[in-house]
């Protein structure tokens, strides 16, 4: 069979798994033995699967794809920081407004292969996947490496997944696991809502990597209808919103697509995420020198961030080669957060992670792709 035609294991469930099997005439129980090889044993390779015969072995080899992606880079920064580029088969989907509310100019993939970012984040009492949600972004952040060149097309829920297990991976052979996941890799994740609604689903599974929903971060630059979406699915994952400015006129020149909402809008969405779910929204503030880091633009948030129930992530900005933009001091960073607490906003300082690994949005894949034509 040819590999574009195989399913995905990270696409599978067991009901579906089993439907497969059954139509070769295996008992469904092979179904179950299979996803334990994958998900508690972290094995993907058909052949190492010992409880099956030689020829089943061989069998699920030929109709299944396991690993679908290949890691081409892999890099361990200063502080255990990790970040894997991997590159994808050409065959992506295509973008869809009804996912959205907002035309995506998506590309099919066509041409070179097809590369996207995932990091995993340790601490001391957590494990962190960082993920991509499409190659590429549609968003066009000004400020962010991951947009440079489009959008390239959505990742499926299987690579997605797949990501995650790659990151659990080699944490398993430590006795460890992936604890959390946030889509805040490449991509707008809302922006490939049914693919990512059916990763989240997959990672919360039992059956599968068993990560509780509260410990899951979905990331958006601000699309309201699909937020509002979101908050009826019965997910109990954390929204938060990139809003990197406080006020429309500067955010319209960070972020292009903020010409298609307002912050009233997103707050409003932000507001019916909460009253559905019982859940804090997460604003994430990428702060840039002399751009969006002043005691005014601190003022100004502050009295958006007190119209919803909302937690505010300052992130210090890494820089990107060939982009305008500087990484505010640590003392400007300090100073705007004592703004917002002094106004009753909760505010806290992200600590910065894999700086010498490139490990911000894009980064790695830029710079690779920079040193590739060079």
């Amino acid at each position: 069979m040819p590999t574009s035609d195989r399913p995905h294991i990270f696409d599978l469930t067991p009901d579906s798994l089993r439907d497969l099997i059954k139509s070769w005439s295996w008992p469904k129980f092979r179904a179950d033995q299979v996803l334990e090889w994958v998900y508690r044993s972290a094995v993907a390779d058909p052949a190492a699967m010992t409880n099956l015969s030689i020829r089943d072995r061989q069998i699920l080899a030929e109709r299944i794809t396991f690993l679908s992606g290949e890691p081409i880079v892999d890099v361990t920064g200063s502080d255990g920081t990790r970040k894997l580029l991997i590159r994808w088969p050409t065959a992506l989907a295509r973008g869809s407004r009804a996912d959205s509310g907002v035309s995506l100019p998506v590309m099919d993939g066509a041409g070179a292969a097809q590369e996207t970012e995932c990091v995993m984040i340790p601490t001391d009492d957590r494990c962190t996947a960082c993920i991509s949600s499409q190659v590429g972004c549609p968003v066009g952040c000004t400020f962010c490496a991951s947009g440079i060149g489009g959008l390239d097309g959505n990742l499926t829920a299987g690579r997605i997944v797949e990501q995650v297990w790659l990151l659990h991976r080699d944490l398993h052979a430590q006795e460890c696991r992936i604890s959390n996941v946030v889509f805040m890799g490449m991509g707008e994740p809302l922006a490939n809502y049914a693919a990512v609604m059916q990763a989240v689903r997959t990672l919360m599974a039992p059956w599968a990597l068993n990560i509780g929903g509260r410990r899951i971060t979905i990331s958006t630059v601000g699309l309201p209808l699909a937020i509002e979406r979101l908050a009826n699915e019965g997910l109990p994952v954390t929204l938060a919103i990139s809003l990197h400015a406080p006020n429309d006129e500067l955010r319209r020149r960070l972020i292009p697509w903020a010409e298609y909402t307002t912050i009233a809008d997103l707050m409003d969405a932000g507001r019916y995420y909460f009253s559905q779910t019982g859940r804090e929204v997460t604003l994430e503030y990428i702060m840039l020198g002399g751009v969006n880091d002043q005691p005014q633009h601190a003022d100004e948030l502050a009295s958006v961030a007190r119209t919803l129930r909302a937690n505010v992530n300052l992130i210090r900005y890494n820089e990107v080669a060939g982009l305008p933009y500087e990484r505010p001091g640590d003392n400007t960073v300090r100073r705007f957060q004592e703004v917002l607490r002094q106004s009753g906003v909760n505010a806290h300082i992200r600590a910065s992670r894999g700086r010498d690994i490139a490990a911000a949005c894009g980064q790695l894949r830029h710079e690779h792709r920079e040193a590739s034509t060079t």
